[in-house]
């Protein structure tokens, strides 16, 4: 009986970890506006994406989250090859987030304060289900959250590391913590 219930435990995370690999989230409608969108630093051409949405006027304002407490609104804007005056205008820096669940927690604190009602996540394919977990968590229920993955080519190791993540997040939001 033991038996069975570890290999159905091992099955099951066997097809989980199928998905989870094979449909990774996609990028948002180019259509789609919201009053703000977040982006999470940590991978490539996160940013990028963020000011694209940001300078195609889908969104009102952009928050970084997650930046080291040493970078300048002006170094980032260097390295972007974007204006000053868009950093100084339309872009906030989060220092709070230095993990996905903090990122959550910032981000639901900085829309609040600015009353939005939706907001649009940017993240890596392969993060982009726990990020979005832990900001529905951090949210709340009125505040419309959508998706917009950056495509990218996880590794294996790196999709397996993910997903085991993802599952013990799930847990302990089912546990309550």
């Amino acid at each position: 009986m033991i038996l069975r219930s570890l290999s159905l435990i091992l099955l099951l995370w066997i097809i989980g970890f199928a998905w989870f690999a094979v449909d990774l989230p996609r990028q948002a409608d180019e259509d789609v506006r919201t009053d703000s969108v977040v982006v999470l630093t940590g991978g490539s051409k996160r940013i990028d994406r963020a000011l694209t949405i940001l300078e195609s006027d889908k969104a009102k304002r952009l928050l970084v989250s997650g930046v080291d407490r040493n970078v300048k609104p002006g170094e980032l804007a260097a390295e972007y090859d974007r204006p000053v005056k868009l950093f100084d205008c339309c872009i906030d820096l989060g220092f709070q987030a230095v993990d996905t669940r903090s990122n959550a927690l910032e981000t639901a604190r900085w829309a609040a304060r600015r009353e939005d009602k939706s907001v649009r996540l940017v993240t890596s394919d392969w993060h982009m289900r726990r990020a979005q977990l832990e900001l529905e968590r951090a949210m709340p229920p009125e505040i419309t959250i959508v998706s917009d993955a950056v495509q990218t080519a996880p590794s294996l190791g790196t999709l397996f590391k993910e997903y085991n993540k993802f599952l013990m997040r799930r847990l302990a939001a089912l546990a309550g913590v």
